[in-house]
């Protein structure tokens, strides 16, 4: 059963996967997670803020709380990927290319992980850039057919996708996220990133 089916209340019937470990006998093994539980675990873990949405309307919502929650209104947006601004059009994003004058990026993901509770992104979302050239804050929208066990597959599923197309480069995860106000001197030269995750539920 879906983590989401537990948190927003829907019902299923009693199968296996809910059934705890010491009910299930002393040689069966353990029971692995569903992938979607086992992400949302592992990416809270690291640090990251989660933002689960069932439909459109509170993707915006949500994207709009998190405008508010940092004072981003006004500021401006280093954007990529352009179906983001058709997205959130009624924001009248203020978007640039250059990094200096952004205050979060905002983009798309390939694939999110499970077993690390990492995003898998490729220059489709960052072109070239070194994930320490974007900015502090990022805001990533994606959906849960998104989800997949291993980096591997995911690396996977981007060549299956693109076999008759040309592959995308500068293929990377991001993995460890810090708050907004993380900023000691041990941070220094991190990649580490103020990370919200809108997910959108599609399957």
């Amino acid at each position: 059963m879906s983590i989401f089916s537990k948190f927003f209340g829907r019902k299923s019937e009693k199968t296996e996967e809910n059934i705890p470990n010491h009910e299930r006998g002393k040689y069966m093994p353990e029971m692995k997670l569903p992938v979607d539980e086992r992400f949302t675990i592992n990416f809270k873990a690291n640090g990251g803020k989660f933002l689960y949405c069932e439909n459109i309307e509170e993707v915006q919502q949500s994207f709009n709380a998190i405008l508010d929650e940092n004072n981003w209104h006004d500021d401006k947006v280093f954007l990529i990927d352009e179906r983001l601004s058709e997205l959130f059009k009624d924001f009248n994003l203020n978007s640039t290319k250059k990094l200096s004058e952004s205050a979060y990026f905002l983009s798309t993901c390939e694939y999110l992980i499970s077993d690390d509770g990492s995003l898998l992104i490729s220059s489709n979302q960052i072109a070239e850039k070194k994930l320490i050239e974007l900015p502090d804050n990022f805001i990533i929208y994606a959906t849960t057919s998104q989800f997949v066990e291993t980096i591997g597959e995911g690396l996977n599923g981007i060549i299956k996708a693109k076999s008759k197309q040309k592959i995308p480069t500068n293929i990377t995860t991001i993995k460890h996220f810090k708050t907004a106000d993380d900023k000691d001197f041990l941070s220094y030269g991190s990649s580490s990133k103020n990370l919200y995750l809108l997910l959108l539920e599609d399957l």
